[in-house]
């Protein structure tokens, strides 16, 4: 009977173990994705003020643009 118990728990004991270290794994990647999600969260709003930047680019060159065009009809000419 002694040799037929511990022919169960070692591989009782090996299970168990695999199972506490995938707990384990997952405890400590757990910690590893909120910051994950606040350093995309951040570059998201990076990107997001990166982007809104462009746009107010975009409209103050279109502005001159039709600064630029206005003077030419007028004759004014670029100096």
């Amino acid at each position: 009977m002694g040799v037929e118990l511990v022919g169960l728990m070692i591989p009782l004991s090996a299970v168990l173990g695999c199972i506490f270290l995938g707990a384990l794994w997952i405890i400590l990647r757990g910690g590893s994705r909120k910051e994950n999600r606040a350093i995309q969260a951040e570059e998201t709003r990076l990107i997001q003020d990166i982007y809104h930047g462009l746009i107010k680019m975009e409209e103050r060159v279109e502005a001159l643009e039709t600064l630029l065009l206005e003077r030419e009809r007028k004759g004014g000419g670029v100096s």
